[in-house]
């Protein structure tokens, strides 16, 4: 007879609550077991278990009834926290009372416990298969597969696969997958292709996927030539790549300086009745960028929006880093402002190295100097972080374009926020108020106790001479003094 509890059949109690009767049961239990702690040993596959059947589930402050079914051992593993310890010992126990009839009862727990990654306590089920009377069959066979490769243990994986064969049981094309997508993750390719061929020696063909994962493979390690080969071989038998197929060999074109002819792949996809994907054109992108073909990715932008395919954020991102690096400063700056009237956000290290280049830029085209102060305001009402560097290029930038109080009020918000303004950034600005008249403002800055150059000082002293600022320019001049500096001006 079965009894069917309800999922919640674990009951989170206070640690207090042992002195309830199920509480006082298992004490009881547990202090018997705990006296009578056996080793179980299980060995299948050529591989040994080993743990003492007992358990501590008070440190949880839990309660397990007499009789459970499958699926209240999976709800409650499900249902905690963090797999731990506690995990396998509310398992251990929970055996006792478990009712598992037939290798499909075994397998659908079994499978529950690899899907959440609860492998050890799967490991520790499978070391029981033999107590229960049962016999593995292929579904048992794959989920060992699909258990190892989580946990990165290949080496069992593979000794599964070959154990599985020898009797007589095919992988479907779902495990074969997964084994080889194992391999490949971690640049086994040769182990890969030999899973490959093990399964074809015995009717078994790769199917897209299984090939997909190889391609991919064969690009990470810098094997392209083996991968263009590989999806001629796919089409010779009767296999179609799909979109997988296609950006998997364009990324490796992409990464070797091929993009031209991952661009010819993108239309031969669209020929074929494949729609590329927001990955796809990202790899395009990052190709163009890296050999210096920025403008070619904005080329290829304009290509991505007319196929109603719609740029991501890193699509955005990928283009604005490479027209940066490459000088392209106003395609940048197109290509930024769409990006912020699409909803994309920009990450602040790339804001801070757009908003340099940007600056630079304005020193010779000085139509770009408010572009350059509107992305800063930005920076700032959204509370990025700005470096030292992005401060001190806005200030020169607008000392520059002769917008002398934004640039001392942003001076005044760097030295605010901590930052230690760069020599050249005081002298820029000192020249500036000096040449405006502003030699007061220039003693307010010197009174901040920021380091002057030679230069500053001197700017400093001439504006006051001129001005009739005698006194003024004698006290600035013993400062300088005072702080190790000798100016070639002196007060008149």
């Amino acid at each position: 007879m079965r009894i069917a509890l309800r999922p919640s059949f674990l009951t989170t109690l206070p640690l207090s609550s042992t002195d309830t009767p199920f509480g006082a049961n298992f004490i009881e239990e547990n202090g018997r077991l705990s006296a009578n702690k056996r080793p179980h040993s299980v060995c299948n596959g050529g591989l040994s278990f080993n743990h003492h059947v007992h358990a501590s589930p008070f440190k949880l402050g839990i309660q397990i009834p007499t009789r459970m079914t499958i699926q209240n051992v999976a709800d409650t593993i499900k249902s905690l926290p963090i797999p731990s310890e506690e995990g396998t010992e509310i398992f251990i126990m929970s055996q006792k009372s478990c009712e598992i009839q037939n290798i499909c009862e075994f397998n659908d727990l079994f499978m529950e416990f690899v899907s959440e990654d609860e492998l050890d306590l799967a490991l520790k089920l499978l070391s029981n298969l033999s107590s229960y009377g049962l016999v593995p069959n292929c579904r048992t066979f794959s989920i060992m597969i699909r258990c190892y490769c989580k946990k990165g243990d290949l080496e069992n994986a593979a000794r599964v696969l070959g154990q599985m064969l020898g009797r007589g049981c095919n992988p479907n094309d779902a495990t074969i997958t997964v084994l080889v997508n194992a391999f490949c993750k971690r640049g086994k390719m040769q182990k890969a292709l030999e899973m490959v061929e093990l399964v074809g020696r015995n009717g078994r063909k790769p199917t897209v996927q299984a090939y997909n994962c190889l391609l991919k493979g064969l690009c990470y390690v810098g094997r392209v030539e083996e991968a263009c080969e590989m999806v001629t071989e796919m089409k010779k038998d009767s296999l179609i790549p799909d979109i997988y197929t296609y950006t998997a060999l364009m990324d490796g074109l992409c990464k070797v300086g091929r993009s031209d002819e991952a661009m010819e792949l993108l239309s031969e996809a669209e020929q074929n009745g494949v729609k590329p994907s927001v990955v796809t054109f990202n790899t395009l992108f990052n190709g163009y960028c890296k050999e210096g073909r920025p403008l070619d990715g904005i080329r290829v932008l304009k290509k991505m929006k007319q196929m109603n395919c719609t740029p991501d954020r890193i699509s955005y991102s990928t283009l604005l880093q490479g027209l940066i690096k490459w000088g392209k400063i106003r395609t940048a700056l197109r290509t930024y402002k769409e990006m912020v009237s699409s909803g994309h956000s920009i990450e602040e290290k790339m804001m801070n190295t757009f908003m340099r280049a940007l600056c630079r830029r304005t020193w010779k085209e000085k139509d770009l100097l408010e572009d350059a102060h509107q992305v800063f305001e930005k920076m700032k009402n959204e509370l990025q972080v700005i470096d030292r560097s992005t401060y001190g290029l806005l200030i020169q930038a607008l000392c520059s374009g002769n917008r002398t109080s934004e640039a001392l009020a942003n001076l005044h918000h760097m030295i605010g926020k901590g930052y230690s303004p760069r020599a050249i950034t005081i002298d820029v600005m000192v020249q500036a108020l000096c040449h405006s008249g502003g030699a007061s403002e220039a003693l307010c800055v010197l009174g901040h106790g920021i380091r002057f150059s030679r230069i500053s000082f001197d700017l400093i002293i001439e504006e006051l001479n001129e001005e009739g600022m005698w006194f003024s320019a004698c006290n600035v001049y013993g400062l300088a003094l005072k702080r190790g500096i000798k100016p070639t001006k002196r007060p008149r």
